[in-house]
């Protein structure tokens, strides 16, 4: 009887606030808690920070889109272009972010008829595009209409000999 008495004081001394862990009690104490919150807390900055990361990852390469669309373009006139001095003198144009793109191209022909090499030249000003400044690209253009006609035959002339040699040659 004394030994129930013992126990069953125990156990109100046990649910009593304040007073330790007891096996029977439920809940969290305040260390777990704050414990949990923290562990919370910190998932929640890191998951912020790489949402950030990659919104600016995009805005990065959204410029950088737009500048090559624009390079592009610029590039789409140079192409379109029949006369060869309309071409190397080049042409400039408004962007619509109020950005401003002069291009122009140096062109040099090849000993092949109608092949030109060209050294395409782009300068994108005033915009806030990623790497904005001087696109420089080398091309190989095939441009019958920039030819000069008598220096087009001779190089013509020139491949037919060439090849008419190189069939010599193979014939036993």
């Amino acid at each position: 009887m004394r030994r129930r008495a013992t126990e069953s004081a125990g156990r109100a001394l046990a649910r009593s606030p304040g007073h330790g862990y007891a096996p029977g009690r439920r809940g969290f104490t305040l260390i777990e808690v704050m414990v949990a919150l923290l562990i919370v807390f910190v998932a929640g900055m890191a998951l912020t920070a790489a949402y950030i990361n990659v919104l600016n990852a995009y805005a990065v390469v959204g410029k950088a889109t737009e500048k090559s669309e624009d390079v592009r373009f610029a590039r789409a006139q140079l192409l379109a272009e029949a006369d060869r001095t309309k071409a190397e003198e080049g042409n400039n144009f408004d962007l619509p972010d109020g950005g401003h793109i002069a291009w122009k191209a140096k062109i040099e022909p090849t000993d092949i008829a109608d092949l030109f090499t060209v050294t395409f030249n782009c300068e994108i000003t005033g915009t806030d595009k990623v790497n904005t400044g001087p696109v420089n690209e080398t091309l190989m253009l095939m441009r019958p209409t920039w030819s000069d006609g008598a220096e087009a035959s001779k190089l013509r002339d020139k491949i037919k000999e060439r090849i008419t040699e190189v069939q010599q040659k193979r014939v036993p």
